[in-house]
């Protein structure tokens, strides 16, 4: 099965379905009662926010990752994996409004999207604190698997996006 393929096995993913509508429902109803529905998808920019800031987090990763296996500054690497992982959470926020907007297949994308992006930001969370506590090489092993589930995540955001088009003139009436 070649890549392509099993990106859209996932788009058949009907397990999903109920966890799936159910989360979009309740992100909706949040977003309803804060009136923020339009500014964190984006209204006032003219498209949605979250794959501009989704840049952030992924580029300071690759970028711990250069440093430690290419410049060796495990101080400039620890630094970055921890302005990743704070970049994260609204990353996480404004994916999470365009999700509410999603149609069926799409979710099952979205989910599995966020499932592997969230694996990929605790393994950070993980390399973070075995830096901390000096084990720099496991440290940087598990950031190497976080950038693994991390790419997963974004092979999936890039079908929900491209392949799906998903969020396609929908920030403007949400």
């Amino acid at each position: 099965m070649n890549p392509h393929q099993l990106l859209q096995r996932v788009e058949s993913w009907r397990a999903a379905d109920g966890p799936a509508a159910g989360l979009a429902d309740r992100i909706r109803r949040t977003l309803d009662r804060t009136k923020s529905r339009r500014a964190l998808r984006g209204a006032w920019l003219g498209h949605p926010l979250h794959p501009l800031l989704v840049t952030v987090p992924i580029g300071a990763w690759v970028c711990s990752a250069i440093f430690d296996f290419g410049t060796g500054d495990r101080d400039a690497a620890c630094k970055l994996v921890a302005f990743g992982l704070a970049a994260t959470p609204p990353t996480m926020l404004l994916g999470l409004a365009d999700y509410a907007e999603l149609d069926q297949r799409q979710r099952r994308v979205g989910l599995a999207h966020a499932a592997a992006n969230a694996t990929g930001a605790a393994l950070f969370a993980v390399s973070y604190l075995c830096r901390a506590r000096g084990a720099h090489r496991a440290g940087a092993a598990a950031g190497l698997a976080g950038l693994t589930a991390i790419g997963a995540g974004g092979a999936l955001g890039g079908h929900l996006s491209y392949a799906q088009g998903a969020g396609v003139h929908r920030w403007q009436s949400s």
